[in-house]
């Protein structure tokens, strides 16, 4: 429970309607998008300004009081559940988009902003930002700078940490600090700003992102390839990269998820498929002429059932609406649904996805498996029910080795969800003992007390490697 003379002092920063510890805030605000994680915090605080957030962090950096800073809590690796209690920030208030600077193609915002809403507004500058996760009619900028959101469109466009390009954060003193800004070059010393970037809030808690647009594709065509053969939809992922085609979007849809989907958003595709990849080029229209019709072509070499091409941009729309509504379909099976990721080197696809399949069914369990083939991030995702605890515990064993397949293809153990509380138990199978050492060193130069979103990134103790089962 919070000290009242701590209560009191951030009443006293932000207004009394501004903080909350009545029992509805703190269970809203005791978990996030992760399923079976929730802990209440002591109180909720919704900061204005920036000055405003450094007066916070002050108070509880003198009380030694956690803090978790979120925005809409849409992550799903644990991030921002407060797992020791404190105060949790939501940064809903500070949501403008300060400038959008026609000169030098860049636009300055506060973290609350909704990613929906600031690409629409850019885009009706005749500009674009590429980031698009998929939860990013709900996501906040700020969340997605915290766990470098990727999206569909990162094959080509790369994901938010290549779009960020300058920040102002508050350190756990207290004291803010800028980073980066207006400028294509600048190695003055560490590049702070990436390091910010996918911090999950352990290092500071970020108040302005300056982040660079570039001009919109001129058009765009979409297509859909479907496959009985999941190794031919696999290799045609390598096919296509190694042509030296560089697709804006290039997804993967395993059977299950195919089946859900459609039922889902009835788009009448093919049940008997094992496979689809939708793919999605962009730019000047002789380009994309020329890429579609060489993709169709690598297609029909890796024995696709059949191809499509999108009549108009509505059911260009449609194809990209439904692949995004995969998690939200998926959903509905069960009461319990697990989304992971684990990225692979693109060449290794169809091994993951065979070494998903493989893992599920020896723990009898179900996982339906999409994602963004095209940068090698898959998504494994588990309907099951939180109630059985025998099925839960498969589950994790299931996806403890899914992990593990990864590294041992020369992957990771997240793409793009993060670390926080799920992941911390593997991250020192990816980069190491010296690594994990490295890393706490870097979290106590910042916050030497502790006090950011602790709990997160490193565990207790790594857990053991599993050993693979073969053939």
């Amino acid at each position: 429970m919070l000290q009242q003379a701590v209560a009191g002092k951030l009443r006293a920063i932000v207004g009394a309607q501004w903080f909350k510890d009545d029992p509805e805030s703190l269970i809203t605000h005791s978990y996030d998008g992760t399923p079976m994680l929730q802990t209440l915090p002591d109180g909720v605080v919704y900061p204005e300004n920036t000055a405003q957030v450094s007066e916070i962090i002050k108070v509880l950096q003198e009380h030694r009081v956690p803090v978790v800073s979120r925005g809409s809590g849409t992550n799903l690796c644990g991030g921002t559940v407060p797992v020791q209690g404190g105060v949790v920030m939501v940064m809903h208030r500070m949501n403008r988009i300060l400038e959008v600077d026609l000169e030098n193609l860049t636009a300055t915002v506060q973290p609350g902003l909704n990613t929906k809403a600031f690409i629409t507004h850019v885009e009706g500058l005749g500009l674009f930002y590429p980031p698009d996760p998929s939860s990013m009619a709900i996501s906040t900028i700020g969340g997605n700078i915290a766990e470098c959101s990727g999206g569909l469109r990162g094959l080509k466009y790369g994901t938010t940490k290549d779009y960020v390009i300058g920040l102002e954060a508050v350190l756990a003193n207290g004291e803010i600090i800028r980073t980066g800004g207006k400028l294509m070059k600048d190695v003055a010393g560490y590049d702070l700003t990436k390091l910010l970037v996918g911090s999950e809030g352990t290092l500071a808690v970020i108040t302005e992102a300056t982040l660079k647009l570039i001009p919109p594709p001129k058009t765009k065509k979409t297509m859909l390839a479907m496959y009985k053969d999941l190794y031919g939809a696999a290799r045609t992922v390598s096919k296509i990269i190694e042509s030296r085609i560089i697709p804006a979007t290039l997804e993967f849809l395993d059977n299950p998820t195919i089946r859900v989907v459609d039922d889902f958003a009835k788009l009448g595709l093919p049940l008997d498929m094992d496979a689809i990849l939708l793919i999605e080029q962009d730019g000047d229209a002789e380009t994309v002429d020329r890429d579609i019709a060489r993709i169709a072509e690598i297609c029909a070499g890796e024995n696709a059932e059949r191809v499509s091409i999108a009549a108009d941009e509505a059911e260009a729309l449609k194809l990209l609406t439904a692949r995004r509504s995969a998690f939200t379909a998926l959903a509905r099976l069960r009461p319990t649904t697990i989304l992971e990721d684990a990225t692979v080197p693109r060449s290794k696809i169809a091994d993951m996805v065979l070494a998903i399949n493989d893992i599920a069914k020896r723990h009898g369990v179900t996982i339906c498996t999409f994602g963004h083939a095209g940068d090698g991030n898959l998504h494994p995702t588990a309907t099951t029910d939180a109630r059985d605890a025998n099925e839960i515990h498969r589950v994790e064993e299931a996806f403890a080795e899914i992990f593990e397949a990864a590294i041992a293809l020369g992957g990771t153990i997240t793409g793009e969800h993060g670390v926080g509380l799920v992941k911390a138990p593997y991250l020192e199978w990816k980069v190491g003992a010296a690594g994990i050492e490295v890393m706490k060193a870097i979290k106590h130069s910042f916050d030497p007390n502790n006090i950011l979103n602790p709990g997160k990134m490193f565990a207790k103790s790594a857990r053991k490697r599993v050993v693979l089962h073969r053939g």
